[in-house]
């Protein structure tokens, strides 16, 4: 008795922090004023992204990157490394006639005078020269700081692409870099900003039926998104984070401030309905919703933690800014909101809209519709469960053809002008390259023995079509020496990503074998190669984490191990058969034009793991919500059937307001230009789209139907665990229970 007294005092705490909230709400509302100001000034002045994608562990390509640099350290000083080329496409003659000479050598110039440190041009090299004579290549060095000069290298190879008779553009690492941070917060305006909120925000309007209602909880996460913010602003002081960490701050921000929100004040309109007092009300919503959240919350960070594990700067900055914003976002519900709601008292229901402000009628309606389908699916669960099981196996088939890979220029939008230069090059030199790789060699490289490898070397390249003609450069002191290897192919796809692995595994051993020589094959195609294997290395072992802790932390739910077990088998489904669509769809390209998406070789290597990862945390709120409200009818009644009916009828209005938010939010990202993000956002969509249908409506009741009284299993050896139930055990609102609650009024 005492154990569950002790656990029970989670829901006392969130109940004593709502009532002390809604007693001082001018107090927490001023404090929170404040907080949001400071924050606003931390964002204004400190907020700036600047890390790139890349492994934080030592890997073969960083091997390469520090020999390089150690016996090539001028170069590296000096910002000499090309990382840009510029394509140059006389259309009325050749390229070295007089007048483009004449032009190319003034772009050269001019390109130095915009920033840059080395520019090569074929004065220097014959090579960069195309077959016809139409067309040449510039080789431009940036420097170390070069991304303040991509705009002007950009406005000066634009210049001569405006000229008659000339076709100019520019393409590297540093452009494409540029083009996708404005690429992302284009993104952020169009999709998330003037799509993604403001369909939520009507989403809310129809789930409360009153405007005030509806802008409460926009208000809650839009408060949460600036104080995350300016968390991120201190964070980025001491780590560097990707630039997609706003994005998703501001994605996940509003789909958990709203959320979370949406709980809370459900249930205290709930209790007013009950003629509970305002305080109290907002008290027992505390306890009950607010409860609720605090899980959902301690659920999607614990989620977002097994991310962190990930030496990957992409996966550490998306999980930090997530789980700041969903710590902040609990907060807020839990302080914020009841302070909100003892200033606006019943005012929260004002300017209601007609017909979907008559929230009695709407609930009755909402339940019988969803009385209809539990109740067919009971009468014939082992069916329902195949058919709802078979349905979301199908979808998932697909997932058998996954092929991940890293996007880079040649996925963005042809108005880009990295994507223009990577045409252009592709056109013009299909076996030149931006990224090629570079293979480094530590030894006594003007020796016989390695010199007669390197020999070996260039001899199997030239049997491989994929590969240009390499150049070999050995360091003043003979100790390095370089091969730069150009790769006629997207340095991102999975022929260049294959290549390189055969590079490893095959050629080199054998050009190099009995050769006293370290030898270590680097580049941005090797990063890529790199990057790939670390996710799958930790693919399983981050897949164990959030497994292992959804289980536990439903165990102490429920106090049984099969409600546990079968609701990750349900997410299981729903992530596969999400897995399964983002293949069709942007593989296979099945229906992507009508979804206005782009089509794509790979999907994106984070994307999996990520989407596994959001989609538990986020798929626990409707998990906990739902099958806690099961549970407490079968607590009260010991009927299971009439407990799973109740369930799902008195969480289905707010349920499906919820997901619907959530789905609206992040569809704000599949409709933006970043294809990473369009495979994410898609992907949470659709999972969710699955889980607030197919998932509640069809397999949960028939696979509770089935199991009976075994849904509640607890071994004898496991009744020492705390009783931490997430709902109270009030009854539903007198207006709620024939034939089902809306669960929303």
């Amino acid at each position: 008795m005492r154990r569950r007294t002790g656990v029970l005092s989670v829901g006392g705490m969130t109940e004593k922090l709502a009532r002390a909230c809604s007693r001082r709400p001018w107090l927490v509302v001023g404090l929170w004023l404040v907080v949001i100001v400071s924050a606003f000034g931390l964002v204004a002045t400190l907020l700036a992204f600047e890390g790139e994608t890349e492994i934080t562990r030592t890997t073969e390509s960083k091997e390469a990157d520090r020999v390089l640099a150690e016996g090539f350290p001028r170069e590296v000083a000096s910002g000499e490394a090309i990382s840009e080329v510029v394509v140059v496409r006389a259309e009325d003659g050749k390229v070295e006639a007089a007048a483009p000479r004449a032009r190319v050598v003034a772009l050269a110039d001019e390109l130095r005078a915009a920033g840059a440190d080395r520019v090569v041009t074929y004065g220097e090299d014959r090579r960069l020269v195309s077959q016809d004579g139409d067309s040449t290549v510039l080789q431009v060095a940036l420097g170390r700081d070069g991304e303040d000069d991509v705009d002007d290298v950009v406005d000066a190879v634009q210049r001569l692409d405006d000229e008659p008779g000339y076709r100019a553009a520019v393409t590297g690492s540093r452009t494409a870099d540029a083009d996708e941070d404005a690429a992302s917060l284009e993104d952020l305006k169009k999709g998330e900003l003037f799509f993604g909120a403001p369909l939520a925000l009507v989403v809310l309007l129809l789930v409360f039926g009153a405007v005030v209602a509806g802008l409460v909880p926009v208000m809650v996460a839009l408060a949460s998104i600036v104080v995350a913010l300016a968390l991120v602003a201190l964070l980025a002081q001491a780590y560097d984070l990707s630039v997609f960490t706003q994005n998703m701050l501001i994605g996940m921000g509003l789909a958990l401030g709203i959320d979370y929100s949406l709980f809370t004040l459900s249930r205290y309109r709930e209790e007013r309905l009950r003629e509970q007092s305002k305080l109290e009300a907002i008290a027992t919503a505390g306890g009950t919703a607010g409860r609720a959240v605090l899980f959902s919350g301690i659920a999607f960070v614990l989620a977002m933690l097994g991310l962190l594990l990930v030496p990957s700067t992409i996966f550490r900055s998306l999980a930090a800014g997530a789980i700041l914003v969903g710590i902040v976002s609990v907060i807020a519900a839990l302080t914020l909101l009841p302070a909100v709601l003892a200033l606006l008292g019943d005012r929260v229901n004002a300017l209601r809209i007609p017909f979907f402000g008559r929230a009695a009628e709407q609930a009755g309606r909402e339940g019988r519709f969803w009385a209809a389908i539990v109740d067919r699916v009971m009468r014939h669960p082992a069916a329902s469960l195949v058919l709802g099981a078979g349905l979301l196996l199908a979808l998932a088939a697909p997932v058998l053809a996954l092929d991940t890979g890293t996007s880079g220029a040649a996925t963005l939008p042809d108005r880009f002008e990295s994507k223009q230069g990577y045409l252009l090059l592709r056109e013009e030199f299909p076996k030149e390259s931006t990224e090629p790789v570079d293979i480094a060699v530590v030894g006594d490289v003007r020796g016989p023995a390695t010199e007669g490898a390197v020999a070996r070397l260039k001899q199997e390249l030239a049997r491989r079509p994929i590969f240009g003609e390499p150049v070999v450069e050995a360091n003043e002191a003979g100790t390095v020496a370089r091969v730069t290897v150009p790769i006629a192919a997207n340095p991102d796809s999975e022929r260049a990503i294959d290549a390189v692995r055969g590079l490893r595994d095959e050629v080199v051993p054998s050009a190099f074998a009995g050769v006293d020589a370290e030898v270590y094959v680097g580049g941005d195609t090797a990063e890529e190669l790199d990057y790939q294997d670390t996710v799958n290395f930790w693919l399983p072992l981050v897949l164990l984490f959030v497994l292992g802790l959804s289980f536990v932390l439903l165990t102490l739910a429920f106090r049984s191990i099969v409600v546990p077990a079968t609701a990750i088998a349900m997410n299981l489904l729903s992530v596969g058969a999400a897995y399964g669509l983002l293949v069709l769809v942007f593989q296979e390209g099945v229906g992507n034009e009508i979804l206005g998406l782009s089509e794509a070789e790979t999907i994106d290597a984070w994307v999996p793991l990520f989407l596994f990862a959001v989609l538990f945390g986020l798929s626990m709120d409707y998990q906990v919500f739902l099958l806690s409200r099961i549970r407490e009818r079968y607590t009260a009644t010991g009927d299971t059937d009439a407990a799973i009916a109740f369930g799902i009828g008195s969480t289905a209005r707010l349920i499906t307001g919820a997901a619907l938010i959530i789905i609206a939010v992040f569809w704000g990202f599949a409709m933006g230009d970043t294809i990473a993000f369009q495979q994410m956002g898609f992907g949470i969509a659709v999972a969710l789209l699955i889980d607030a249908t197919i998932v509640r409506s069809v397999l949960v009741p028939a696979t509770m139907k089935l199991l009976g009284e075994r849904n509640w299993y607890l071994p004898s050896w496991l009744t020492w665990l705390p009783d931490v139930r997430v709902e109270g055990t009030q009854p539903p609102p007198k207006a709620a229970r024939e034939p089902m609650p809306g669960g929303s009024h």
